[in-house]
């Protein structure tokens, strides 16, 4: 059975060419490695480029969306398999399940909490697959200096680093999904009781 990678990103049709450029690139790259596609379902923005470009690549393309979006025809309707769910939260947890790593791309609110939601399973040792973080021209500079504050001013572990990768090119996304950063969780979330 083909490995799926869920993919975050964004859906405006608004942004600078150089980000469906790149979205275009990832996803030719994806299919060439041998992997599918589980992704919100959407075809616009971002998130059309890599839905069509996968297809038409020949790979293996999931689409997963809430219904209200389907009925305004936001969905990539020759996806390979189209699901439609009825709430975004469940949307989310079935990529999720779906999923055998997970690459978010830049893009906007919808994306970063769909990232975060992600490195918060992980870190509760509930997800046990990579998470990369597509740090495309910089975009996410600014979320990575939070995430050093963040842990420097002590409102979490250090540990926070070695949730997910960053990279700056989606040509590095390949060998840490194949060979993912090893994540030890806190004592608090390992199996059995919590530390008291």
């Amino acid at each position: 059975m083909t490995r799926l990678i869920c993919v975050y990103c964004s859906s405006s049709d608004e942004l600078d060419a150089k980000y469906y450029r790149e979205a275009e690139r990832f996803s030719r790259q994806l299919v060439a490695h041998g992997w599918g596609l589980v992704y919100g379902g959407g075809n616009r923005g971002v998130m059309g480029v890599v839905g069509r470009t996968v297809k038409a690549a020949g790979g293996r393309v999931v689409g997963i969306i809430p219904e209200f979006m389907k009925v305004r025809e936001l969905a990539l309707d020759d996806a390979s398999e189209l699901i439609t769910v009825p709430t975004m939260r469940e949307r989310k947890q079935r990529m999720e399940e779906r999923a055998d790593g997970f690459v978010t791309l830049p893009g906007g609110i919808g994306t970063l909490e769909e990232f975060t939601e992600m490195l918060t399973l992980r870190y509760l040792n509930l997800v046990h697959k990579p998470i990369l973080l597509v740090n495309q021209d910089g975009y996410y500079d600014d979320l990575l200096r939070f995430f050093a504050r963040m842990t420097g001013e002590h409102f979490k572990s250090a540990g926070l680093h070695d949730l997910f990768t960053a990279v700056n090119s989606v040509d590095d996304v390949w060998s840490h999904l194949e060979q993912p950063k090893p994540f030890t969780v806190d004592e608090l979330w390992r199996e059995g009781e919590p530390a008291g």
